[in-house]
């Protein structure tokens, strides 16, 4: 089973397709978003894989940018562990062939306003709480394997060790896979040159006044944002 079969999800992605359309009359598209990813998260809403959002220019900001969340309910920063296509990933994909489609990786840091989650279709409507997105610099993937990637997060001064995201979220060929074949729902689809990012590759943080977050990925670019 997956979350093509659960009728709230099939809502969500209808509502959430109309949304899409009406930001991308203004913006320029870069691709999908994973949420609700861990297993934990996944279930508390009583769902089968992630859920899947979109990504646009309308919320990218650059790498040290200073945000303003002093009006946003709950703000949490994600960093992730952000994929590029070079092929297309459509619906019914293995992990396999989704991994296979990966072109390069880039350190990415996702900010979000979480809300109430006592409705799934409600959620992906409002595209999973997405507020802000940061990419770093994309790097090929070449003859490195995809798991041997590794995401270093530095908080508040303080540098993490390098984490293997798959002990979060799972194989990222698997959540690739899995957030296609619900784009599917909207009529969508997975291609080459959209951006993904994959999920909290660590525990999402709350976020305050003065905060400070860097993400690395091991032999790769890193990217930074501050809390105003």
């Amino acid at each position: 089973m997956t979350n093509r079969e659960d009728e709230r999800i099939i809502e969500g992605m209808e509502r959430q397709f109309a949304a899409r359309e009406a930001v991308l009359a203004g913006a320029e598209r870069l691709g999908w978003k994973s949420g609700f990813g861990t297993e934990g998260a996944m279930g508390l809403l009583e769902i089968r894989q992630p859920l899947v959002g979109f990504l646009t220019s309308a919320t990218l900001i650059d790498s040290g940018s200073v945000v303003d969340v002093s009006e946003w309910a709950m703000p949490l920063i994600e960093p992730e562990v952000a994929v590029r296509l070079e092929a297309e990933v459509g619906p019914g994909a293995s992990p396999e062939q989704a991994a296979e489609a990966i072109g390069a990786v880039a350190p990415a840091i996702e900010l979000v306003d979480l809300g109430s989650i006592d409705s799934v279709a409600d959620i992906l409507a409002g595209n999973i709480f997405h507020r802000r997105v940061i990419l770093g610099e994309f790097q090929a993937l070449g003859d490195s394997a995809l798991d041997a990637v590794r995401i270093a997060v530095t908080a508040n001064g303080t540098k993490g060790e390098p984490s293997d995201p798959r002990q979060v979220i799972g194989d990222l060929g698997a959540v690739v896979a899995a957030l296609a074949d619900q784009a599917d729902l909207a009529g969508a689809r997975f291609e080459p040159g959209d951006i993904v990012i994959t999920g909290a590759a660590v525990p999402p943080a709350p976020l305050q006044s003065g905060d400070s977050f860097e993400a690395e990925l091991s032999g790769g670019s890193g990217i930074a944002v501050k809390i105003a």
